[in-house]
């Protein structure tokens, strides 16, 4: 069986540019991922748009070009997936990443559909296949989505959305827009300050105009099969007629498969341990990218701020040959 000298796991934009530096460096690797191409942003909203730029956006110095100033995620699925394309990109689809083990110096990997051997291996999964779950009564049924594509199915519904994030925040005012009646359940005072900036004045006036409601200092209690249970600012138990509960409460990485892995998880926010400088985790030889190395604090990385760690990973890994 060959040995790869790098097994990418997660197809997504950064994954792809551990591959491109890999590729510009005459590495063999392969890409593992368990769906399409940059499956995350695949799984986005349909109309949303990132908070930065074009430019932001881009990997392996190859120019993404947008018609407008914050591109959509239909542009950014064209940029990401041509570069698979263009460039040749050896990934393997629809193949989930069960084990990872160490034998010595050699990586075994096992899938869904077959076992590698690799001298590297780079994480690179995201955050956005496990959702932070409210651990509520009801939170289980049908009319609860944790994931938000776009808001025709709700038209004339009583829709109530959970959190105040960007997530959140689209949900509620494209839901409002196609004829939805619309109620935020919102833990925080306010509206979150990461919410992007130009979008964060449309939610704070409908709001104040009533033409969504919204409950702060707030937390859901139950869901029913036609309403939902939840406690206001003042500890008051209140329950009001639901036909749909969007559950904009966040995501979180695969920790289990990371402990499994060896890697190991800090403090409250699980974060993974690695090298600053290098990207390798307690594991030689085991590297992180991306979101994954977050922990908890989903926000604290993201495309335009990680895209320096495939030249971390790949400089790293020379060093060593």
């Amino acid at each position: 069986m060959e040995i790869l000298d790098i097994l990418i796991i997660g197809g997504g934009p950064i994954g792809l540019n551990c591959a491109l530096e890999a590729q510009k460096n005459n590495l063999s690797y392969l890409i593992i991922e368990k769906g399409t191409i940059v499956n995350s942003l695949y799984n986005y909203p349909l109309y949303m748009r990132f908070f930065s730029t074009a430019e932001k956006l881009e990997i392996g110095k190859i120019p993404f070009i947008s018609t407008a100033p914050k591109p959509g995620r239909q542009e950014a699925l064209e940029y990401y997936q041509g570069i698979a394309r263009q460039r040749n990109i050896n990934i393997n689809l629809y193949e989930k990443v069960l084990k990872v083990s160490k034998n010595e110096m050699i990586f075994e990997i096992e899938t869904s559909k077959s076992k590698y051997l690799a001298k590297n291996v780079i994480i690179s999964t995201g955050f956005y296949d496990i959702p932070n779950v409210m651990n509520i009564p009801g939170e289980n049924l049908p009319k609860v989505k944790h994931y938000y594509t776009e808001p025709y199915p709700f038209a004339q519904q009583k829709v109530v959305v959970v959190g105040s994030s960007n997530s959140a925040v689209d949900a509620a005012l494209e839901t409002y827009r196609k004829g939805a009646e619309v109620m935020m359940i919102i833990r925080h005072s306010e509206i979150s300050k990461s919410v992007k900036y130009w979008v964060k004045p449309d939610i704070e006036n409908r709001i104040e105009e009533g033409s969504i409601k919204a409950s702060f200092n707030a937390e859901m209690i139950e869901i029913k099969e036609n309403s939902v249970i939840f406690k206001d600012e003042n500890g008051t138990i209140q329950e009001i007629e639901n036909d749909f509960v969007l559950a904009m409460t966040g995501y979180l990485p695969d920790f289990d498969f990371l402990k499994s892995s060896g890697i190991e998880l800090h403090g409250e926010n699980l974060n993974p341990f690695y090298n600053p400088e290098t990207m390798e985790t307690n594991v030689q030889n085991l590297y992180l990218a991306g979101v994954v190395c977050g922990g908890k604090d989903t926000h604290l990385w993201f495309i335009e701020n990680s895209r320096i760690h495939a030249k971390m990973i790949i400089k790293d890994i020379l060093n060593k040959k």
